[in-house]
Formats: C-alpha cells, sequence, structure tokens
C-alpha cells in the first residue's frame, strides 16, 4: 500500500511551525478569559442561555451520535478490517497491554474515578432518574447503578475510540501529520490543509481546553474537600485557586519531559494506588450485599440499554439531563480529540480489532467495577447502616467519596491516599492535555517546543480559575455542553471520513493482491510457444 503524505513534512518531529491555528487559538483563548474575568456576570448570563438552548434543542444528537458509533465500531472490530494494524504491517505495540491500560484509564479518565464514583450512584439513589424509583430504596439502588454504568461506560469509551481509531491510522499508516482536520482528507482532499482545515483544528483545540479545565476545576474541588475534612483548610475560591496554581505548576513541568517519563510515571503510580484503595474497600466494605448489587444493576442496564441510549426529554426531564446524561456526553466530546491523539500516540501496532476491544470493553469494566464498590457502599451505609452520605452530597457534591470513608477504619489514612489520588490522576491528565494541546497547535509536531508546553499549561491553568471564579461548577459544566456542540458534528464526520477512506484503502490492497488479466498479445504469444 502505498503511504499517503499528504500534509507531512519536516514538523512532524521538528518541533512544528506557529502557524494560524496556534494564534488563533490563543487570541480567542485570551480573550475568553478576559471576557470571563472583567464581565463575569454577562458570561454567566451567555452561557446559561446557550446553554437552555444546545440542549433543548440539540441534545438529542448527542444520544443518536454516539450510539451510532459505538454500533459502528462494534461492527468495524468483528469485521475482516479489524486485523488491519495501526501502522505497518510489521509493526509491533511499543508499550506493554497492562501499561498501555494504566496509561488509558489515569490519563484520560481518572480523575472522574473520585469525583464521581460515590457522588453519581448516591445522588440518583435520593433522586431516581426520570422517577424510575422510589427514592431510597432497592429499586433505586440499582436504577443509580444503572445510571452510573450509562454515563461512564459504552458510550464514552466509544467517542475516544473512534478518534483514536481514526487518528491512529491517518498518522501511523498514512504518515500524516498528527491533527484533527487531517483524518478530513478522504472527504474534503486538499481541503483540509485550508481554512476549513484549520477550522476544524481551531475548534478541536478549543474542545480539549475546555473539557480539561472541567476536570481540572473538579480536582481542584475535590483536593480542597479533602484537605478541608482533614486539616481544616478553608473550602473557598483562594483554597481553590491556590490549588489550581500549585497543580498547574507540577503538570506543566511534568509535560515538558515527554509522554514516555512523566505521563508513564504518574499513570502507572496513581494505577497501584487506586488499586490498593479498590482493595481496602472491597475488603472493609460489604463485599456479599456489592456482588449482588453488581449483579443486579449490571443485568437492568443490559436489559435497558438501548432505552437509555435514546430516552430524551420530550416529556420533561431537561434540568436532570442537563446535570448529568448530557454533560457527561459533551464533557467526552470535549475530551474526544485530546483522547483521542493521545491514545494514537500510545498505541501504534495494535490492531484495529484489538485497539477497538481493549478501549470500549476493558475500561468500561473497570468503571463499572469501581462504581459498584464505591458506590454501593455508600448505597448500603445510608440504606442498612442509618447514614447521610446522600444529604452531604446534595450540599456538596465534592463530599461524597470522603463522607463514604469516613465509615470505615483509617479514614484519616484513607482520605490521604485519596487526595493523592486525585493530584496524580490530575497531573497525569492535564499533563497529556498540554502536550496534545502544544502538539494541535505546532502543525501536528511530536516534539513541540517548550515554550509552547509551558504556555499551554499556564493558559489551562488560568481558564480553569476563571471558571472557577465565575460560578464554580456549574460554569464548569455549562461551558463545556456549550462548546462541545461543534465538535460532536466533527466527530460524526470524522468517522464517515475514517469509514471511507478504509473501504477505498482495502479495495485497492484486494485489486493489488489479484493477477491481472493477460493481454492479447500475451495470449498470442503464450499460443505459438505452446
Amino acid at each position: 500500500m502505498a503511504t499517503d503524505r499528504t500534509g507531512a513534512g519536516a514538523d512532524q518531529d521538528g518541533g512544528g511551525r506557529l502557524g494560524s491555528v496556534f494564534w488563533t487559538s490563543i487570541g480567542i483563548s485570551t480573550i475568553f478569559v478576559a471576557w470571563a474575568v472583567l464581565f463575569t456576570d454577562n458570561l454567566n448570563k451567555v452561557t446559561n442561555t446557550s446553554l437552555n438552548w444546545v440542549t433543548s434543542t440539540f441534545g438529542w444528537s448527542y444520544l443518536v451520535i454516539t450510539l451510532a458509533i459505538l454500533i459502528f465500531l462494534v461492527f468495524l472490530a468483528f469485521s475482516p478490517a479489524g486485523d488491519i494494524r495501526l501502522g505497518k504491517d510489521t509493526d509491533r505495540p511499543e508499550f506493554s497491554t497492562l501499561t498501555w491500560f494504566a496509561m488509558i484509564l489515569s490519563a484520560v479518565m481518572g480523575i472522574g474515578l473520585v469525583s464521581y464514583g460515590v457522588a453519581e450512584p448516591i445522588s440518583h439513589l435520593a433522586t431516581p432518574p426520570h422517577g424510575l424509583a422510589e427514592p431510597n430504596t432497592p429499586a433505586a439502588a440499582v436504577r443509580a447503578l444503572q445510571y452510573s454504568y450509562f454515563d461512564w461506560g459504552l458510550q464514552a469509551w466509544a467517542i475516544f475510540a473512534v478518534f483514536g481509531l481514526a487518528i491512529a491510522y491517518s498518522t501511523h499508516r498514512k504518515g500524516r501529520r498528527t491533527l484533527v482536520s487531517q483524518l478530513f482528507v478522504p472527504l474534503l482532499g486538499d481541503r483540509a490543509n485550508g481554512p476549513i482545515g484549520k477550522t476544524i483544528d481551531v475548534l478541536a483545540v478549543f474542545a480539549t481546553l475546555f473539557g480539561t479545565t472541567t476536570s481540572l476545576g473538579l480536582g481542584a474541588l475535590q483536593v480542597n474537600n479533602g484537605l478541608g475534612r482533614l486539616w481544616g483548610m478553608p473550602v473557598n475560591n483562594v483554597s481553590q485557586v491556590l490549588i489550581i496554581a500549585a497543580v498547574t505548576s507540577i503538570f506543566t513541568l511534568s509535560a515538558v519531559t515527554g509522554v514516555s517519563k512523566g505521563i508513564k510515571f504518574l499513570s502507572q503510580g496513581s494505577t497501584l494506588l487506586a488499586i490498593g484503595l479498590f482493595v481496602f474497600m472491597l475488603v472493609v466494605g460489604p463485599a456479599v450485599f456489592l456482588a449482588n448489587l453488581y449483579i443486579e444493576s449490571v443485568g437492568q442496564w443490559a436489559t435497558d440499554f438501548f432505552r437509555m441510549s435514546l430516552q430524551g426529554t420530550a416529556f420533561g426531564g431537561l434540568e436532570w439531563m442537563q446535570w448529568w446524561t448530557y454533560f457527561m456526553m459533551a464533557w467526552w466530546v470535549s475530551w474526544g480529540a485530546f483522547v483521542g491523539v493521545f491514545l494514537a500516540r500510545i498505541s501504534r501496532g495494535r490492531t484495529i480489532r484489538g485497539f477497538i476491544m481493549g478501549v470500549l470493553v476493558v475500561p468500561s469494566v473497570v468503571f463499572f467495577t469501581w462504581f459498584t464498590v464505591f458506590g454501593g457502599t455508600a448505597i448500603h451505609v445510608d440504606m442498612f447502616e442509618g447514614g447521610d452520605i446522600a444529604k452531604q452530597t446534595a450540599a456538596d457534591i465534592n463530599s461524597a467519596f470522603f463522607a463514604t470513608l469516613d465509615h470505615f477504619p483509617l479514614s484519616g489514612v484513607t482520605s490521604v491516599v485519596a487526595i493523592i489520588l486525585v493530584v496524580m490522576f490530575f497531573v497525569s491528565g492535564a499533563d497529556a492535555n498540554t502536550y496534545v494541546l502544544s502538539m494541535m497547535t505546532s502543525n501536528g509536531s511530536l516534539t513541540p517546543r517548550r515554550p509552547v508546553l509551558i504556555l499551554w499549561g499556564v493558559l489551562t491553568g488560568v481558564t480553569a480559575v476563571v471558571l472557577m471564579l465565575a460560578g464554580g461548577l456549574n460554569a464548569l459544566q455549562n461551558t463545556v455542553i456549550v462548546t462541545s456542540l461543534p465538535f460532536l458534528v466533527i466527530i460524526a464526520g470524522l468517522a464517515v471520513s475514517f469509514w471511507t477512506e478504509l473501504r477505498a484503502d482495502r479495495r485497492d490492497g484486494r485489486e493489488a493482491r489479484e493477477p491481472s488479466e493477460p493481454s492479447t498479445d500475451e495470449k498470442e504469444t503464450t499460443g505459438a510457444a505452446l
């Protein structure tokens, strides 16, 4: 197969050329920060109005497109194309499978394990989704985990997988630059290198920036709450700004060490800590109850999967969907480019089938299990032990995880471990984000310049700070939903583009392997010789 070098060049590993995508992204980001600082009330008014319009008018598109992508990936995994490698046919994976999984889980979405591992299930127990059960009942407990599985399961990872797959194929097999715009070469041709392609890249930068600042804000809230419980640190904006500033310094320094050093070390360390905390809770918690709840909840999730996947707001429930399902899907969409580039970076040499199955199945199972152990334990405490975790969560959603640990031995030690875990997830995710933002604004270079890495690290931290000061968690959630909508269309387009190119390449490959029909002269020559 001929290698397509469209758009590739010396910039791939030479630090990258700072073109219009870089300057446009920096300029608009600076304007947004100034808007948030100088006209905070106006920013909140605009984002709130935009949120209601986006979710009421286009909320259904998040459901339909993510389900369609999931179905496409499952079809692709079991098709003959699943044997194709992401790279040359002789390439093999750079990282071991276990290290690969650890890097995916921690650098991609690890912070959500602590932020929502208890908060979402216990919230759904107190207020069951769509009125499907009475609050604080066994049926509500099953529904609580069922919807947690849905929000953190296959659809989320399908978005990441299709992005990662398309980028890995384009970069490693076709030799293009690591840019989202290059994924549209099969559909746009040379226009992917013009204004249309640059617009796509700028949208990718903003989706990535706001998706990550949401995670940084959540991380700061978690750390602040934990430190407040342990050592009386004030839970306020000043503390959260200081936390973001400190962690921004750490992840920016980590980013300049490179993927194989900084992110790999943080990923492995955070994974070991998470496993230790998980095993501890499994030992001291209600293990038999959790096993039964797990089985029943997974069964309910599987039974209702397509109903949940297409359940909109025709008869109400918009506010609930904004707070949970729409926010979660928008968050995944906004992380799509970042996670896709990162997955592509660490997945060279894997087959399409192995990539899809690994990215879809393993992280989903890990998240299901984590939510069951920690969320299920909180449910057991509230339902059978007179706990008030749901009440504390309603007052402050960031208190849920630590409120659960308080009910078990060594709560001080486990809370410290949880804080360290959040910080490590915090740093590893932002570290990878800084690298990807720098790469996308450096003409696809795999080795962005250090000043660019530092600039995006600082800008990410500053954006998180101004959104926190503008309105806390609500401002973060509203912004990520509004800014993700254009990128949802791009994700749908890149799936179509990837399939178009894959079919064309497989057809060309078959034609190259088929023996050509002899010409008339060749037939006559052969006959004369006989």
